[in-house]
């Protein structure tokens, strides 16, 4: 994980979160986050945890399949370990089959199972695009006329 920012605060262990400020880009594997502020938590000297905010936090990945996604939220809460991330705050995702809006979305990273709801009468918004239809298998034979061999 390779992180910048414009101010940091804490310590470099396991005793409290590091809170990072001024403009944070976080960048691991694919996954690329811009945010406002940070709090990244470690166990063992590995990162675990980190919460991202700003208005509005942006993350881009491609992932493993090389699906493009961009998302922004209002907070992240990205667990490191279980790969879980929860967007919270006027989350909108987009990739190239669809969009999916709303205030909470909980997406396991593992699993690929999305789970979203809005707060209060907030609703969730979907948009599902059409998979590329295929065109049929070219055929390099002429078509037969009906009643011939």
């Amino acid at each position: 994980m390779a992180i910048e920012a414009g101010a940091t605060s804490g310590t470099l262990d396991d005793r409290q979160p590091t809170v990072l400020s001024g403009g944070v880009t976080i960048v691991q594997g694919s996954l690329h986050i811009d945010a406002g502020t940070a709090t990244v938590s470690t166990r063992g000297g590995d990162p675990v945890r980190a919460v991202l905010s700003g208005s509005p936090v942006r993350l881009k990945q491609h992932l493993d399949d090389g699906t493009p996604m961009n998302a922004t939220a209002t907070r992240v809460d990205y667990d490191l370990v279980s790969e879980i991330v929860i967007f919270t705050g006027d989350v909108h995702i987009q990739q190239p089959r669809g969009t999916l809006q709303g205030q909470r979305v909980v997406y396991n990273m593992k699993t690929g199972m999305v789970n979203s709801g809005g707060d209060g009468n907030g609703r969730v918004k979907m948009l599902i695009n059409p998979r590329n239809k295929q065109a049929p298998p070219a055929t390099d034979a002429p078509a037969k006329k009906p009643g011939t061999n």
